[in-house]
């Protein structure tokens, strides 16, 4: 029985830590998944940038260098000691002067120093809202070029699908043209015989000498290269229109393929801007959405630029800027003022040896009080003008900031409504050309459907796709460029 006991618990043991272990593998398995993901987005290569990117590293050390000037302005005038030496003893009435020590440390009046501090201080304010206003832009410059670097793969994958469209239907035409029974006429005219079905090289060999002789001559050339075809003009019209149709498409497949081309230049610029964000060598891969899809987010424009006033590191800028000014018009302002210097001379002094008093040989020591005289007021008048003057043009630099930044917001706003549009609009224009192509697609074979009526709507197709990757690719833009001018960031800062 103790047997059977312990067999049930070894089991139930073994079952648990079979558990354990699948449990530890599915988490593994996630941490992966989500390791690999995060790697891959967005938002990791925006940590990326801001990690690695040479000019906000270069603000953040402008920020750190303004941070040091705190204690400097704070701080009193170095103390000053002269020493002087006689060359030869001067004889007093207590003995011989040999030397002098003068020791003086300078005072500037009452607030100066608070005012200077407090201009450091404002100014490394300003220089950190300097970076963060870098970092913002370098936020939004990342995700703007990596939407378009998204947007161009979907455009090159679409124009990928419409060349295979375009394949399809070629393969189509030449099945027409080799078999024109199909058209329920049960005659050979506008076609060739079965027996001898025409290769590639030989159709592109017709339309070479259509093209070099005369009609006579190339009535005769088709007629001896398809020997099923009759001698009526109708059958030479629909043999021309046939070849014709074949190249319209391969002229459509080689536009599109053109496009893709281009398309491809254009990702090698745009990666290596994306990359020199990233302080990366410029062809380093770029992992990209298999899709692009519009971000989720509502817009409520007076919150939004009421918020964008107050939080905007520009401004916030602009404002330390005018306040470390303020702080320096007091303190040229208190520079009118006398300093005192307070200190002390030490004269050492040798014995008289003929002397025989208690002041022979004892050196002597003597405080002393020293106070600037600033008697020449332009200067110190000019200063402060100087100061005043620095601070309108400050306050003059935040208007003008708001308004331009106001003006940005709306811009950005009739991105973000603009695109909003025509990604609906484009959406249903896209999917009622796909379904007419798919229907044109679908009777080609069977009846007798116009090439060109076929083309039209698969080039309308091909825009609407285009039109509305574009739209969602602005509508991205647009949110990150509001975003941009709240100062939205979701990463933190160093």
């Amino acid at each position: 029985m103790s047997g059977y006991v312990k067999n049930i618990i070894n089991t139930k043991v073994r079952i648990r830590n079979m558990v354990f272990l699948l449990i530890s593998i599915c988490l593994y398995s996630f941490q992966s998944l989500s390791a690999y993901s995060q790697t891959d987005s967005l938002s990791h290569y925006v940590d990326l940038a801001i990690k690695n990117n040479p000019s906000l590293q270069q603000k953040f050390s402008l920020y750190k260098a303004a941070l040091q000037k705190i204690p400097q302005a704070g701080s009193l005038p170095d103390p000053e000691l002269t020493t002087g030496v006689l060359l030869q003893k001067m004889e007093l009435m207590q003995g011989y002067q040999v030397a002098d020590l003068q020791l003086m440390q300078m005072f500037p009046w009452f607030g100066v120093l608070k005012n200077a501090k407090d201009e450091m201080n404002l100014m490394a304010k300003a220089k950190f809202e300097s970076y963060v206003d870098t970092r913002s832009g370098l936020e939004y410059d990342v995700r703007k070029t990596w939407y378009e670097l998204n947007k161009i793969n979907q455009e090159i994958r679409i124009t990928r699908e419409n060349i295979d469209i375009l394949k399809t239907i070629e393969r189509l035409t030449l099945v027409r043209f080799q078999s024109p029974v199909s058209n329920g006429r049960g005659s050979s005219s506008g076609g060739l015989n079965s027996s001898s079905p025409p290769t590639a090289s030989k159709i592109n060999g017709n339309m070479q000498k259509m093209g070099e002789n005369s009609s006579e001559t190339t009535s005769a050339t088709l007629n001896s290269e398809t020997a099923g075809m009759g001698d009526n003009s109708m059958g030479q019209q629909q043999s021309g229109s046939g070849l014709a149709d074949l190249y319209r498409i391969q002229i459509e497949a080689g536009d599109l393929e053109n496009n893709i081309a281009t398309f491809k230049d254009l990702m090698i610029t745009l990666t290596s801007r994306f990359n020199s964000y990233l302080n990366r060598p410029a062809m380093y891969p770029v992992s990209l959405s298999d899709s692009l899809i519009a971000e989720t987010f509502n817009l409520s424009i007076i919150s939004v630029s009421d918020s964008m006033l107050l939080n905007n590191p520009m401004l916030a800028m602009l404002n330390f800027e005018k306040e470390s000014v303020e702080a320096r018009a007091r303190m040229m302002s208190d520079m009118g003022y006398p300093m005192v210097g307070l200190g002390v001379k030490y004269s050492i002094i040798s014995k008289f040896p003929y002397a025989n008093t208690a002041m022979n040989g004892k050196d002597m020591i003597m405080p002393m009080v020293t106070v600037t005289l600033p008697v020449y007021r332009k200067k110190y008048k000019a200063m402060k003008s100087e100061a005043d003057l620095e601070k309108t043009a400050a306050g003059q630099a935040y208007t003008a900031a708001s308004t331009s930044l106001i003006n940005e917001f709306y811009e950005a706003v009739q991105l973000y409504n603009d695109s909003q549009r025509r990604q609906k609009l484009y959406t249903g224009q896209a999917l009622l050309a796909d379904k007419s192509l798919n229907i044109l697609l679908k009777s080609f074979s069977s009846s007798n459907v116009n090439l060109t009526d076929f083309l039209r709507v698969r080039q309308q197709n091909l825009e609407y796709q285009i039109k509305e990757i574009e739209a969602i690719a602005d509508y991205n833009t647009s949110v990150a460029w509001i975003k941009k001018l709240e100062n939205l960031s979701t990463n933190g800062n160093e």
